[in-house]
């Protein structure tokens, strides 16, 4: 079989145990329903444009934390307990490995993002994507946001030491991010340095092209450029999209080369006596 073809049936596999377990489907399911209750409380005014706004700056941020925040975590929580160390040594584990995780985040996300557009729809009149066309922006910004943030995730993942610690250091500056990326906050409110800043991550754009599809056409005149800019959009996605599955690979296979039983064996040890503090 392929990586892809074991990716695939990876990815499968881990959504079986995921959906058996309600540790994790809470864990996945809290973010929109988060969302839905910041929507519902801007919404008490009856501004709609509001509401829309947070509706799509909070599918766009799930994007960004499901990718950049929870699979570095996955990956941790993979060294410590030996799944990395497994695929040291398998042709094409580390890319099935990759595939994998890309399709489980993939259905994840799906639920989640549905989720917030169903229950924003429902219950707090949203109106939905009008058209074909926004509704085809929609599903590409989706698919491409995920793209972009899942590979370079595991990058990340691979690069930071094996340890919960480290990963939660690492959270600060990506909370920082969703701050100054617009998704919520106006980015044309901010100092022309953070715009750029900000304007070299994939939240920015995955939040641009959701409120494309998500606000009237008139609302673009707002946007800092006063466009969507969605070929821009595109661009800047795809070119994370094709950095991440570059460089997570190679990155993830020299991490499982670096691990061994006697480090595995090591963070177990430590972990255990931390754990009698």
């Amino acid at each position: 079989m392929t990586p892809i073809h074991l990716g695939l049936a990876r990815g499968a596999l881990e959504l079986r145990q995921a959906a058996r377990s309600r540790k994790d489907i809470y864990n996945y399911l809290l973010p929109p329903v988060f969302f839905l209750a910041v929507a519902y409380w801007r919404s008490g005014d009856g501004d709609t444009h509001a509401t829309q706004l947070v509706l799509a700056g909070g599918m766009a941020a799930t994007i960004f934390m499901f990718g950049l925040l929870t699979v570095p975590q996955v990956l941790s929580g993979d060294r410590e307990d030996g799944t990395m160390l497994r695929l040291r040594g398998v042709p094409g584990a580390v890319a099935a490995y990759l595939v994998g995780k890309t399709v489980f985040l993939l259905a994840a996300l799906a639920c989640s993002e549905a989720l917030l557009l169903v229950g924003g729809t429902m219950l707090l009149d949203a109106e939905p994507p009008n058209g074909a066309e926004q509704w085809m922006t929609l599903c590409w910004v989706l698919a491409l946001g995920v793209v972009a943030v899942v590979p370079a995730g595991a990058a990340v993942g691979a690069l930071l030491p094996a340890s919960r610690e480290a990963v939660g250091v690492y959270m600060l500056p990506m909370t920082g991010l969703m701050v100054i990326s617009g998704a919520f906050l106006p980015l044309g409110n901010m100092p022309g340095w953070l715009q750029d800043t900000a304007s070299v991550f994939p939240l920015r754009w995955i939040a641009q092209g959701l409120r494309s599809a998500m606000l009237p056409q008139s609302a673009q005149a707002l946007e800092v450029e006063g466009s969507w800019q969605l070929p821009l959009t595109a661009g800047v996605l795809g070119a994370w999209a094709i950095a991440g599955f570059l460089l997570a690979p190679v990155l993830l296979r020299r991490m499982t080369l670096k691990e061994s039983g006697s480090r595995l064996s090591d963070r177990d040890r430590k972990r255990m006596t931390r754990a009698a503090y």
